[in-house]
């Protein structure tokens, strides 16, 4: 998902230094965690959240190397999509969705996304069945998982072992709709400076893809999407592959509200 490919010169976006060098700094910390967990470096992708980014930024992260960005919301997707893609073009960034998807908007999400990191119930998995079908396409997906029962938290229940051993159920049922490609887990860590807390939310749902993987291995299941800016580290120690990382990537750039 990097290519530190030969675009446009890189003086004429305004945005390229501050990402080059933020981007420098958590190659860094990436490698760092990689080497801890006695893991190879091309196991862990970045996905740049560009939630509340102009499109001017997002050209300069792709610039710097970052295909993958990250919108929360399909409005935000679908106004910046052709203006950034006009400016990078013949570049083209995969487009990942990775805020709460409300069933109505499956359709335009479906249209639009490389990859949901968010699907979080069987009701909109269905709608997203029915859209990639019309759109005669297979629609890779992850499943969103709340191991920590955080009522604030979307998801999936995998909190005790009646939710995961329901989850296999719903695994079962969602298995059968033939547009959609269940590529692995997603999950979103509390919100805490307590590292415990947050490695333990890391390392079960880990845990959880490896048990889904042995009960259902006609499919890879190889994509773990979990850590952020001030976490991805032990993310990354605890297997994740994919890191949805904003604010680390655009300070001083960042907005408030900005938690990615």
């Amino acid at each position: 998902m990097t290519n530190m490919g030969e675009k446009a010169p890189f003086a004429s976006n305004p945005f390229i230094k501050t990402i080059a060098t933020n981007l420098a700094q958590v190659e860094d910390r990436i490698q760092a965690a990689c080497r801890s967990a006695g893991r190879r470096r091309e196991e862990v992708a970045i996905v740049a959240v560009t939630k509340g980014r102009s499109p001017a930024e997002m050209a300069g992260a792709f610039r710097c190397g970052l295909q993958a960005l990250g919108e929360n919301r399909i409005e935000e997707l679908e106004a910046k999509r052709p203006i950034l893609e006009a400016d990078i073009a013949p570049g083209r960034p995969e487009w990942h969705v990775i805020g709460h998807v409300q069933s109505r908007k499956a359709e335009r999400v479906a249209a639009s996304a490389d990859l949901i990191h968010s699907v979080d119930s069987v009701r909109l998995a269905e709608r997203l069945e029915r859209a990639a079908a019309t759109g005669g396409r297979r629609l890779p997906v992850l499943l969103q998982v709340n191991v920590s029962g955080e009522a604030s938290k979307s998801g999936f229940a995998a909190q005790t072992p009646a939710d995961r051993e329901a989850l296999l159920e719903i695994i079962e049922t969602l298995r059968g709709l033939p547009h959609l490609d269940i590529e692995g887990l997603m999950t979103i860590a509390p919100l805490t400076p307590e590292s415990g807390l947050v490695r333990d939310v890391f390392r079960r749902t880990r845990m959880l893809l490896e048990h889904i993987r042995e009960i259902f291995p006609d499919r890879e299941w190889a994509v773990l999407s979990m850590g952020m800016s001030g976490d991805f580290e032990l993310a990354i120690e605890e297997g994740a592959t994919l890191i949805r990382v904003g604010r680390a990537l655009f300070e001083p750039l960042l907005r408030r509200g900005d938690t990615a």
